[in-house]
């Protein structure tokens, strides 16, 4: 079972090791070919990717943040990775059928 952190933010990455995260692999691109049943992905991941880590048995956990409006689409430090409450939390995804329209 490999552990992998997704991320292209020097921040997260901070804020993993200083929160002594066991990761085999942090990468800023995931293909999901290379996850395997009992794998664990963390980072801030579109849904489909999401969905399609859960669909081959590995677990998900989000990195969250209580992030305010004008902060997004900024780097981020570790320290204010801490002051908006980084957490990872485990999410369970599925995609559903297409609807027709």
């Amino acid at each position: 079972m490999t552990t992998w952190f997704i991320t292209r933010h020097p921040g997260a990455i901070d804020w993993a090791h200083a929160q002594q995260l066991q990761v085999d692999h942090f990468v800023n691109h995931l293909d999901p070919a290379l996850i395997r049943a009992g794998d664990t992905v963390m980072g801030s991941l579109p849904v489909h990717l999401a969905a399609a880590i859960c669909e081959r048995g590995a677990r998900y956990l989000h990195l969250s943040l209580d992030l305010p409006a004008e902060l997004r689409g900024r780097e981020l430090s570790v320290q204010q990775l801490h002051q908006f409450s980084a957490r990872l939390r485990p999410f369970q995804v599925t995609a559903l059928p297409a609807s027709v329209r």
